[in-house]
């Protein structure tokens, strides 16, 4: 299966969404993601924004909005990833909630230190 590259339209919403937090913009996999002390946050997979939540708040989203999915990327499960439905970024006030949920979520959690990488000799 090809890899699609990330939509240039969710790109920009979740770089205009993101501004009032304090996180650090990376590419990974040539697709925008938002860290919060290192630990990813937010991030558009191809035609999605993926946002890290705790269980609890997975189940809530779930129930809250039918089309909101597990994020598998690859066909594989990110057990704290979730897709949201374009009825949460479609609506700022859903948007705003799920970000603002996500990010106490990720700002809760313990700090993350770069990997170091080896030496060249």
């Amino acid at each position: 299966m090809a890899w699609k590259k990330a939509s240039e339209e969710l790109t920009i919403l979740l770089e205009d969404s993101v501004k009032g937090f304090d996180v650090e913009f990376r590419k990974m996999f040539g697709s925008p993601v938002y860290f919060v002390k290192g630990n990813m946050f937010a991030g558009v997979h191809q035609d999605n924004i993926m946002l890290r939540l705790k269980p609890d708040d997975q189940e809530r989203l779930f129930a809250e909005h039918d089309e909101a999915a597990p994020f598998e990327p690859m066909g594989r499960r990110m057990k704290e990833y979730v897709l949201l439905p374009a009825s949460v970024y479609d609506n700022n006030e859903e948007m705003s909630k799920w970000l603002d949920i996500s990010y106490d979520y990720v700002f809760s959690l313990p700090v993350k230190e770069k990997k170091k990488g080896k030496k060249k000799a």
